[in-house]
């Protein structure tokens, strides 16, 4: 640290300057104020004439924009401004091109980075913002090979300037660059830390600065009077205006609906609806302000590039060149040719030895024309064999190299519903006999097939029916409802089939499930009645394999939900409106913002890359899942019937299902229904830790309901994050109120559980779960064979059965390209931040919450022994562990990078 100086001053009177209004938001013009520039002092510490905005337009600024000139009979302080910028590739030194030249050259010459110091406070005697103090900052290190590169400057700061609360910067570059950070070194109180980990445009794209605040929180009735309208003009430039296509460098957060989805003017037949209004509820997302489609102007045209999304939101260089969207959309673009090249695309796999050969053998891929990169993309699984064909071979995931056959096993079917890739769905049964609540008219009887006498036979006398539901010992997977009114539109489609289905267990003595029926549902079609049938499991042959069909059927309906709902509806969609919000109306000062921010890392991006080569028209999941080019309107539907701020915290989402109630006497307040549920187990031990930690922090800021009362960014993000965010549901009654300091604790500990806790679940298990497809296939293709069978068909059922369960499940492109897109998704990049692991900069700046942040981090550390130790016992955790069961460990707080099925990063990062 460098030690405080004190400047003579001899002659501190040379010339005198006009000055202009200092670097604030939409500040041009002159103000006639007059400065002395001490002597000694450079030409280039001070103002250029030369106008320079931050943020507004000049008709914006408030009087307040006056200043006070700075004394320099004053005694001063020797500061050193030290910036961090990280090398990137393409970008700010990179070196390439003319414009790196012309950036080497303004470096040498004059510095390249305009610094503007902002006080904190008012000048007492005026009431007016002081003046900035200026200068340029040069680069200190020109190694090639390091990470990072340091810039520096120094100024005489005079002792009535205050604390510095800000720092203005302005890119002189042709290129944009990453800034790391601001350390301001020499203050006799210690170092003043800005950080920024912000993309910092160029003076040639955008004439504004960029302005930087101190780690320091502040409420916004708190904030130093200095910064007060420094505050407010950042939030209006994050707003944007709502007008014309956002350009890739802009910060803008602004609404739109899901009206992009489709690509109607490349073919009619990939139209598609647009989510987001009264026919098709939805949250909203990011708005883009890409033209409309030239044959339907209600939808947003496609870009060549990549969807924007504001700059600081996109993927890091250490993602992007490990494991990103732009891989994964190359991949996909370049794999999928070439696997249709090598067969027809809804061909089977003609024996199971083919499916294994995916993962020993490989498959060969024949070139494509202009297409040699893929073993670039992927290279973990793609092997090249010197130049010539490619090699498409996975790797086993860990739950078939355990147990060959675990697929096949009803034991494991039920018990994945508990502690597999979808833990969200299963719920209790409490009356009997089922019925459909949708028209009868329109789709047919409403009872269930399923009889009392059939489902006690199947319980094997332990129980009645009446007393198996008085004791809360069955369990149903129901997809009825909500499948059946698109079973008519998705026949229609080729290569897929849909039915309405209820999938019935029973929770042993030794609690563990077991499946006891499923019932398929086709509703009236045309001239068709009403067809529906129940199986259950059988030694007998025939009964089995029907049985095996009629799972595969469930098993795709639960992939289906899981993908479209489970995940992405209730992670990654809903997200997007709390992340825009965050940014509108809350300062980067808020320590609300502060709290929120690694929870949001990465989300738009990941988004916007769904949107343009997964949840798309014709993208991987209407390619490869049963709904087809249904699939997002379904997510809708979802939405609209299914969807509560309120029961996505994880203990009301499990007493809405019947999987636990509210017992102050037990763990975490809540007895659970199956005793060993793994999800619940460990996701209720991190549900705690988090609202603790959330506790701490919001009660350090917050001490009674005036405050939050008070608080206009808090007030204005959650009426807009209700109102517009989601605004389809706005008026519903079980949006919480934010009165007190509890309703903010409430409402950010579901947030912060369904970025980190709830994606985590139902993510990066993906691969271990389903990269052997036969165990959750995305689609079933054919309809099971007694349906409307004829004689012909059921006769080839008969001879092979194998062939019928092949026939049904997924094609080989459709099966490896979800193999890729699953492994690609399931992957933690090596730059992944996981919860409790890392502390935020601003945190630590305050003792209290650096403190709470140490407890945090200890319980999630806790938590990893704790999992280590259910996972040990198999005596007491049967649903978790046991003979070639892989451990459940998606809750484990901590991973290395790759695929590795644990791990819970702060946000939905992938």
């Amino acid at each position: 640290m460098m030690n405080p100086q004190v400047a003579k001053q001899t002659n501190p009177y040379q010339t005198l300057l006009l000055l202009p209004k200092p670097l604030v938001h939409g500040s041009c013009s002159w103000n006639g104020s007059l400065i002395t520039v001490p002597a000694g002092a450079k030409s280039s510490s001070f103002p250029r004439k030369q106008s320079r905005r931050v943020g507004v337009s000049p008709s914006t600024i408030k009087a307040s924009a006056v200043v006070t000139p700075i004394s320099y009979t004053q005694k001063t302080v020797n500061v050193k401004a030290i910036l961090t910028v990280q090398r990137t590739l393409g970008g700010f030194l990179s070196n390439i091109g003319f414009e790196g030249v012309l950036d080497d050259f303004t470096d040498l010459l004059s510095g390249s980075l305009l610094l503007e110091l902002v006080s904190a406070e008012l000048d007492p005697k005026t009431g007016q913002e002081k003046s900035r103090i200026k200068g340029h900052a040069h680069k200190t290190d020109c190694g090639c090979k390091l990470e990072f590169v340091t810039y520096e400057t120094s100024f005489k700061i005079p002792a009535d300037f205050g604390r510095v609360g800000a720092v203005v910067v302005e890119n002189e570059h042709h290129k944009e660059m990453l800034l790391k950070d601001i350390v301001l070194d020499g203050f006799p109180e210690g170092p003043v830390n800005l950080s920024c980990n912000s993309w910092l445009h160029s003076k040639c794209d955008d004439p504004r600065s960029r302005v930087f605040f101190t780690n320091k929180s502040y409420l916004p009735s708190e904030t130093p009077s200095g910064l007060r309208r420094l505050r407010e003009e950042e939030l209006v430039i994050l707003r944007g205006n709502g007008k014309g296509e956002r350009k890739k460098f802009e910060r803008i957060y602004d609404y739109d609906v899901y009206n992009d989805l489709g690509d109607p003017d490349r073919n009619a037949d990939l139209k598609r609806p647009i989510l987001g209004g009264k026919d098709h509820p939805y949250p909203r997302r990011c708005r883009t302000g890409r033209r409309h489609c030239a044959t339907d102007r209600f939808s947003e045209s496609k870009s060549n590039d990549r969807y924007y999304v504001p700059r600081d939101e996109a993927f890091s260089e250490a993602k992007e060149i490990t494991f990103t969207a732009k891989k994964l959309y190359s991949a996909l673009h370049s794999l999928v040719p070439r696997l249709e090249a090598l067969n027809d695309k809804d061909l089977e796999f003609p024996y199971f030895t083919a499916i294994d050969s995916l993962f020993d053998e490989g498959v060969n891929l024949p070139p494509v024309k202009g297409d040699s990169c893929l073993k670039n993309i992927l290279p973990w699984l793609i092997k090249a064999i010197e130049d010539s064909d490619d090699i498409l071979q996975f790797e086993t995931p860990e739950t078939m190299d355990r147990d060959k056959f675990f697929w096949l096993r009803d034991a494991e079917f039920a018990r994945q519903t508990l502690a597999g890739l979808n833990p969200c769905s299963i719920q209790l049964v409490t009356k009997w006999r089922l019925k459909s609540e949708l028209d009868q008219e329109i789709y047919g009887c409403p009872e269930s097939a399923m009889t009392t006498e059939m489902i006690e036979k199947e319980i094997g006398g332990f129980v009645t029916v009446k007393e198996a539901i008085k004791q809360k010992k069955l369990f149903i997977l129901d997809y009825h409802d909500l499948l059946l009114p698109y079973v008519s539109k998705v026949r229609k489609l080729k290569g897929t089939t849909l039915y309405g289905s209820r999938t019935l267990f029973f929770l042993d003595p030794d609690d563990t499930l077991r499946p006891l029926a499923i019932e398929l549902t086709r509703p009236k079609i045309g001239e068709k009645p009403q067809w529906r049938q129940v199986f259950t499991p059988s030694s007998q042959a025939t009964d089995s394999w029907e049985w095996r069909l009629a799972k595969a059927h469930v098993l795709a309906h639960d992939s289906g939900y899981h993908q479209l709902v489970s995940h992405w509806l209730r992670t990654h969609c809903v997200t997007e409106p709390y992340i825009i919000a965050t940014n509108r109306q809350l300062s980067v000062m808020h320590p609300i913002y502060r709290l929120l921010h690694p929870h949001f890392r990465y989300t738009m991006e990941i988004n916007a890359l769904a949107r343009s080569s997964l949840i798309n028209a014709d993208g991987v999941i209407e390619a490869s899942f049963s709904p087809g080019k249904y699939a997002m309107e379904l997510s809708s539907v979802a939405y609209d019937k299914q969807w509560r701020f309120d029961l996505q915290a994880l203990p009301a989402d499990l007493i809405s299902r019947g999987m636990a109630v509210e017992d102050p006497t037990a763990p975490h307040g809540l007895k659970l229904t199956i005793e060993d549920y793994p999800f619940a187990n460990d996701g209720l031990v991190l549900w705690d830790s988090i609202k603790q930690w959330v506790s701490d922090y919001v009660n350090h800021y917050y001490s009674d309901a005036a405050q939050i009362q008070s608080d206009e960014e808090l007030q204005a993000w959650w009426t807009e994050i209700v109102t517009v965010g989601h605004a389809d549901k706005k008026g519903e009654p079980w949006w919480p109120e934010l009165n007190t300091p509890q309703d903010l604790i409430d409402i950010i500990t579901i947030i912060v559980w369904v970025a980190s806790g709830h994606h985590a679940a139902v993510n990066f298990g993906q691969y271990l779960y389903a990269g052997y497809f036969p165990n959750r296939p995305t689609i079933a293709r054919t309809n099971v064979p007694t349906e409307d069978h004829t004689e012909e068909s059921w006769n080839e059922f008969l001879k092979r059965p194998e062939g019928a369960l092949l026939k049904c499940f997924p094609s080989q492109v459709q099966a490896t390209t979800v193999m890729v897109t699953l492994d690609i998704l399931s992957y933690h990049s090596p730059d992944e931040e996981y919860l409790g692991k890392k502390s935020e900069a601003a945190w630590d700046e305050d003792p209290v919450i650096k403190a709470a942040f140490e407890r945090f981090s200890g319980r999630l550390m806790l938590l990893e022994g704790i999992i280590d130790g259910r996972n040990a016992d198999a005596k007491h955790f049967k649903n978790r562990t046991g003979a070639g069961v892989v451990p459940y460990e998606l809750l484990k707080p901590f991973s290395e990078d790759g695929v590795t099925g644990k791990g819970v990063p702060y946000s939905i990062s992938i």
